[in-house]
C-alpha cells in the first residue's frame, strides 16, 4: 500500500476536515433540530413579541387619555383548541368595536394557570382601525390592568339568562344584541366580564354555539367589521410564508406579489386532519355533530344533512361511514373529491397543498395517489415546511393563511380552521 508521508497528527487533521464537509451542512440545514435536540424542548416564550404587546405605539397616549373605553372579557375560551378559541376572540373583538370600546387581547395558552408557555401569538394585537373607524385600538391584558385597576363587572349570567346559550332557537345575534344593549349601558370607561367561579362558569360565548346554524346570524355585524376586513397575520406567520413560498405557489412563484391577501393562482388547498381526530371523528358521529356554524352558509357547495336518528352516544353503521368520509376520510375519498372539484372548478388547478398532521409515511401514500390522478405541477404538505422553533407552534396559522389565498379550500366541515 502506497505511504503519501502523513503523519499520524495529520492524518487525524484529515479526517476531521472530510467528516466537517459532510457533518457541517447536515448541521446547517437541520441547525433547529439539532438545537432543539441539545435544549430542554420546552415551547418558545416569544419574548419579543410579548415585549411588543407590552410597547405599542398608542399606549402613551391611552394612558394619559380619559376618552378611551375597554372591554376585557375575563371568561374567554380556554382548554380548548385553537380555532375554537380564535372564533371566540373575534366575536368579543367584535362586541368590543360595537360598544366603541377597546378590545383587551390576551394570550393563547393552553390552561390559564400563569404558565407563559403560549402555543400561539400575534392575533387581535393593537393594530390601526380604517380611515375613520375612532374605535380605539386594542390593548393588552397587562396594559388593561395598569389603567383599569378597579373596572365594573358584570357577570355572565346577568346577560346569558334562562338557558338561552344553550337553546337552538335563540339566533346568537339576539344574545350580541343583549351584550350591546347591557355594555352600551355602562358609563365607566372600564368593564371586565367575568363569570361565576367555579366548574359551572361559562363564557360570554358558549363554545357549542359555534357548531350551530344560528350562529349564521351573526354575519350581518361580523361581515363589514374591521375585525374581519382589517384581520392580519402576525410578521411570525408572514415571514414562515416568505420561508415556504415555493411550497404554496408552484412555479408561479415568481409571479406572486407579497400581498398577503391575494389569490396564489392554481392552488388547491387540502385540510386533512389525522391522528387524534380519528377518535374525535367517531365521538361526533354517535353525537350526530352538525358542521361547524360557518361552514353552514346555504351559498356553499357543499352541504351536510345531520342524521336524525343517532346521537346521544349512539349511531348506525351507515351514518358512522357518513361522518368518516366527511371527516376522517380514507386516501380513495380524499383522491375521488379532489377529481370531482378540479372539474368543476372555474380556476385551473396546478398545483395541491395539503394542510395536514399525518404521518409522514401515509402523507407520502397520499401524494402519491394525488399523482396517480392526474397531471400536477407540484403536491406538496405541511410536512414539507422549513420553520424554525418558533414558528413549528403557529404553523396552524400558516396553513390558514395559506388556505386563505388557494384558488379552491377542499376543508374538514366539522374543523374551525376551514370555517
Amino acid at each position: 500500500m502506497p505511504s503519501y508521508g502523513l503523519t499520524k497528527r495529520c492524518t487525524r487533521c484529515l479526517l476531521l476536515a472530510v467528516v466537517s464537509c459532510f457533518v457541517l451542512p447536515v448541521t446547517l440545514h437541520y441547525r433547529e433540530t439539532v438545537r432543539i435536540y441539545f435544549t430542554d424542548q420546552l415551547p418558545p416564550l416569544y419574548e419579543g413579541y410579548r415585549r411588543r404587546e407590552q410597547n405599542l405605539e398608542h399606549y402613551k397616549e391611552y394612558e394619559t387619555s380619559k376618552d378611551v373605553k375597554y372591554l376585557w372579557s375575563a371568561k374567554h375560551a380556554d382548554k380548548s383548541g385553537w380555532g375554537n378559541v380564535m372564533q371566540d376572540y373575534v366575536m368579543n373583538a367584535l362586541l368590543a368595536h360595537d360598544t366603541g370600546r377597546s378590545f383587551v387581547f390576551d394570550d393563547y395558552v393552553w390552561n390559564p394557570d400563569g404558565s407563559l408557555f403560549s402555543h400561539y401569538n400575534g392575533v387581535m394585537v393593537g393594530g390601526d382601525m380604517p380611515p375613520g373607524d375612532t374605535t380605539p385600538r386594542a390593548v393588552s391584558k397587562d396594559f388593561f390592568n395598569k389603567v383599569c385597576p378597579h373596572p365594573t363587572v358584570v357577570q355572565v349570567t346577568e346577560v346569558n339568562d334562562g338557558g338561552i346559550p344553550f337553546d337552538e332557537s335563540v339566533p346568537v345575534s339576539y344574545i350580541f344584541e343583549k351584550w350591546l344593549e347591557k355594555i352600551n349601558s355602562i358609563e365607566d370607561p372600564c368593564v371586565e366580564i367575568d363569570s361565576d367561579p367555579g366548574p359551572e362558569s361559562h363564557p360570554v360565548f358558549e363554545y357549542l354555539i359555534f357548531g350551530q346554524e344560528r350562529m349564521l346570524s351573526i354575519w350581518k355585524y361580523l361581515k363589514d367589521s374591521p375585525v374581519l376586513t382589517h384581520w392580519r397575520w402576525s410578521p411570525l406567520i408572514h415571514d414562515a410564508y416568505r420561508q415556504n413560498r415555493h411550497i404554496f405557489e408552484g412555479l408561479s412563484g415568481s409571479a406572486v406579489t407579497e400581498n398577503y391577501t391575494d389569490p396564489i393562482p392554481g392552488l388547491l388547498a387540502l385540510h386533512v386532519r389525522r391522528g387524534d381526530f380519528q377518535d374525535h371523528c367517531v365521538h361526533l358521529g354517535k353525537w350526530s355533530s352538525n358542521w361547524n356554524a360557518f361552514n353552514m352558509f346555504p351559498e356553499f357547495s357543499d352541504r351536510f344533512q345531520r342524521p336524525t336518528d343517532g346521537g346521544w352516544g349512539e349511531t348506525s353503521e351507515k351514518n358512522m361511514q357518513m361522518y368518516m368520509q366527511r371527516c376522517f376520510p380514507t386516501i380513495d375519498q380524499i383522491v375521488e373529491k379532489v377529481v370531482q372539484v378540479r372539474v368543476k372548478s372555474e380556476q385551473p388547478l396546478t398545483h395541491i397543498y395539503i394542510m395536514t398532521n399525518g404521518a409522514v409515511a401515509w402523507v407520502e401514500e397520499l401524494k402519491e395517489a394525488l399523482w396517480n390522478s392526474g397531471h400536477w405541477d407540484q403536491i406538496q404538505s405541511s410536512r414539507d415546511l422549513d420553520i424554525t422553533w418558533e414558528q413549528k407552534f403557529v404553523v396552524q396559522a400558516l396553513d390558514m393563511l395559506v388556505a386563505q389565498r388557494s384558488e379552491v379550500l377542499i376543508g374538514n366541515g366539522v374543523r374551525a380552521a376551514a370555517a
